[in-house]
């Protein structure tokens, strides 16, 4: 499960990167439009919370105590 959602995150990562680099090459060329950057902004939290979610419930199912 935790290749999985490493996997997702990575993939997602990476693909927010590309458009940010995408968004240098099309008209206007070295001006990334603000759809861009919402986007890879929306990917980054999605991946990052998939590794804060799954942290936590690690942490409290394993008796690690409450996860802060």
């Amino acid at each position: 499960m935790m290749k999985a959602q490493l996997f997702a995150a990575l993939l997602l990562t990476v693909a927010g990167c590309v458009l940010l680099f995408l968004g240098l090459y099309f008209p206007p060329e070295g001006e990334i439009h603000e759809s861009v950057l919402v986007a890879f902004g929306e990917v980054s939290t999605f991946a990052g919370s998939l590794f804060g979610i799954d942290y936590h419930y690690k942490k409290k199912t394993n008796g690690g105590g409450a996860a802060k």
